[in-house]
């Protein structure tokens, strides 16, 4: 637990900045402007669904259904994978987290890997993949638990209130559950895993690398909510190559996100999928670990060894208890409208002969 609090203490600032300009984003940029530019088939439109996923703050989980919605739109395959590569991989909330944990090369790097990688895939599905393979995409697979149907107001002052509530609430409980997650796994590993796990294979960076995509591609972990696992790792002596492979492949791959491929865009666009990103994390893990040099990357290991020696800003305990409250907002909020959805599906067989009214949903 001291160890889940060093680490939430000093990314508590980042993320509700973060979280902040997620908001901002969601509020201010109209939907449209995201399929528009991605239909058609050339380069262009996979460059957009690269730049544009790049900075959206959708979780694992909530880029599914979103990508799947463009497709339906007439977004190619192209660039739907671009835009399922780029999203989950990197946005503003993670790159101001991994700025505050990882330094300020990682917080570069990290953005132009995942746009590389989403070119990479998306040309790879253009050239490869069929594009009338697959199935059609049906109402029911733009849907998820992290879906949410809300009307943008018109009004500034009501896009300030849609962005603190998209950013502070909805955003929290996409990746609340993640982010809290990642920071327990964090904290387990810092405290059981030897200090000198990952010196076995000191000389074979290769070998770290394979290791970490065998965890990372079944794992369902959000951008923001890998930083910490990818602190405590390279605490344990992994590569900072090695480490944003995790940080590549962890959000990207996950088993939600190859099961709808394969089912919606086919087993062809899937296998390029993976394999573009697989490529993609290994060879920029291999150019941090051979090209760069290694004291840019020491931002990690001393402020996760000094955490514990910093005294506490007020400022930063300020933050927890304010992300602390947040996510706990978020868990009443998931758990009243679980209630809420069990007592709606009881109560839908009866809809026709009950009064408006009379089921929960309404009230």
């Amino acid at each position: 637990m001291q160890e889940v609090f060093a680490l939430i203490n000093e990314m508590s600032p980042f993320l509700l900045l973060g979280f902040l300009l997620a908001g901002l984003m969601h509020a201010f940029i109209p939907g449209m402007v995201y399929s528009r530019y991605l239909s058609g088939h050339g380069f262009r439109s996979v460059l957009y669904g690269a730049l544009f996923g790049i900075p959206l703050p959708l979780c694992s989980c909530g880029v599914i259904p979103t990508a799947m919605s463009l497709r339906k739109k007439g977004a190619s395959k192209g660039a739907t994978v671009s835009f399922l590569i780029a999203t989950p991989e990197t946005g503003v909330d993670s790159i101001i987290a991994t700025y505050s944990l990882l330094g300020l090369p990682f917080a570069l790097i990290r953005p132009i890997a995942a746009c590389c990688n989403a070119l990479m895939g998306g040309l790879m599905v253009n050239t490869f993949a069929d594009e009338k393979e697959g199935q059609e995409v049906t109402e029911e697979d733009t849907k998820s638990c992290c879906s949410h149907s809300h009307e943008k107001p018109t009004t500034f002052a009501g896009k300030i209130r849609e962005a603190l509530r998209f950013g502070f609430i909805e955003m929290m409980e996409d990746i609340g559950k993640w982010l809290v997650i990642g920071l327990i796994i964090a904290g387990l590993i810092t405290v059981f895993v030897p200090d000198d796990f990952f010196t076995i294979f000191r000389g074979n960076t290769l070998m770290s690398m394979l290791l970490v995509l065998c965890i990372a591609i079944p794992m369902y972990i959000c951008a923001t909510g890998s930083i910490p696992i990818a602190v405590a790792l390279m605490l344990k002596g992994l590569t900072p190559g090695a480490a944003l492979v995790l940080l590549m492949a962890g959000p990207a791959c996950n088993m939600a996100s190859i099961l709808v491929i394969n089912k919606v865009l086919g087993k062809k666009t899937m296998i390029v999928y993976l394999l573009s990103i697989i490529i993609m994390a290994i060879g920029w893990g291999c150019f941090i670990d051979f090209c760069l040099p290694g004291e840019w990357f020491q931002t990690a290991l001393t402020s996760g060894a000094c955490c514990e020696a910093e005294e506490t800003s007020w400022f930063n305990l300020g933050s927890t208890i304010l992300l602390a409250l947040l996510l706990l907002n978020a868990l009443r909020r998931h758990l009243f409208h679980k209630h809420e959805h069990c007592c709606c599906h009881e109560h839908k067989h009866h809809e026709e002969k009950q009064p408006k009214g009379s089921c929960c949903c309404h009230h």
